[in-house]
């Protein structure tokens, strides 16, 4: 994949100051304040930084946590993951492959079939509607 690399100056013209503080700057949004956190509808989840799609709806479950959340990613390709020991915590950062962008943590008590649960900022992601047409 085709990484996309952009200056500092460029990601903030592109970006919203939180979309900046939460995806370059490795920041957290408050729990239940993003707007994917209770969202319901049918589509794609894409990276708000560079567009790549990285959760379908279709993987979305409420944990409780005030994030959305989803138990696989729509490639496991499009993530990378990197240890993360910030916060006197440890944990696992989850990261878009193409621009590096920080989406949030992945963690090993979700549901099944795969027992993750990928802890998303809704900052760091656009949603796509899947279309209902006949």
């Amino acid at each position: 994949m085709d990484k996309l690399v952009m200056t500092d100056a460029e990601w903030r013209a592109r970006l919203t100051p939180e979309q900046y503080r939460i995806t370059r700057q490795q920041g957290t949004e408050r729990a239940c304040s993003g707007p994917f956190h209770d969202h319901h509808e049918s589509g794609t989840y894409e990276c708000v930084c560079c567009g790549l799609p990285l959760f379908s709806s279709d993987h979305k479950f409420d944990s409780g946590t005030g994030w959305p959340s989803f138990f696989q990613p729509v490639a496991r390709e499009h993530l990378t993951m990197r240890p993360d020991r910030s916060h006197g915590l440890v944990r696992t950062e989850v990261l878009c492959t193409r621009c590096d962008a920080h989406l949030g943590h992945v963690f090993d008590d979700g549901p099944r079939p795969t027992g993750l649960r990928y802890c998303i900022n809704s900052v760091a992601l656009r949603f796509v509607s899947r279309r209902t047409d006949p």
